[in-house]
């Protein structure tokens, strides 16, 4: 029951992507990844890096590529990364946009001065930030390595108990009503990113982490 359960919501994923499908095949997917520039580093210096962070400005870089918006067409969008899974990001990225999977936007978290939870509020698509584990002050998460990415916050919150993040992902709990942006298991945003080597917050079992994926070395 449970295969067919996964199968019938992996369908419906792809039925809410094709949603938002352009009648046009419009433009290839293109993606740079490029070191930080000395102007991006004092940029985020005190922001999303602080001294101290486990890894230093000269591990990560930036990625720029395009992306598929909800409105179905082609935008550029910024991400920083470890450098060692940098062309594993493009690779999985190359095949969201391939499959024209919507995504809200994509921005570094200086942008929302270093906050997380501004991030998530607007529906961002990030990467690295130097901070602690959600709930916890005393472990680096993985995106402080630059080796978590989420994608769409709102439309894949993070839900542990009672609490889910962002607030207004509360309107996506129901994760067999998928609507574009969702990520669902066996969907071709899980599978991309599982060809990297990449696990899935929405596995977790003492909370789900939908918008979640991280590499582990």
């Amino acid at each position: 029951m449970r295969s067919f359960k996964t199968a019938v919501v992996a369908i419906a994923a792809l039925a809410a992507t094709a949603a938002v499908a352009d009648a046009k095949p419009g433009p290839p997917f293109i993606a740079h990844v490029h070191k930080l520039t000395p102007a991006m580093q004092q940029t985020m210096t005190g922001v999303s890096w602080k001294p101290g962070c486990p890894v230093g400005l000269d591990d990560l870089r930036v990625i720029r590529m395009r992306y598929r918006g909800f409105d179905a067409k082609a935008h550029m969008g910024m991400l920083i990364v470890n450098a060692d899974v940098a062309e594993k990001t493009v690779r999985a990225f190359g095949k969201l946009y391939d499959a024209r999977f919507p995504i809200r936007r994509m921005e570094p978290v200086d942008a929302y001065g270093g906050s997380d939870d501004a991030s998530m509020a607007a529906d961002n698509t990030s990467a690295f930030n130097c901070r602690p584990i959600t709930g916890t002050t005393d472990r680096w998460s993985n995106h402080s390595y630059g080796r978590a990415i989420d994608i769409n916050t709102i439309e894949n919150p993070y839900v542990k108990g009672t609490t889910v993040l962002p607030p207004a992902g509360a309107e996506f709990l129901d994760r067999t009503d998928v609507r574009p942006g969702m990520i669902v298991a066996g969907d071709v945003v899980t599978a991309a990113f599982a060809a990297e080597g990449f696990g899935w917050g929405g596995d977790y079992t003492s909370l789900k982490d939908y918008q979640h994926f991280e590499f582990v070395p």
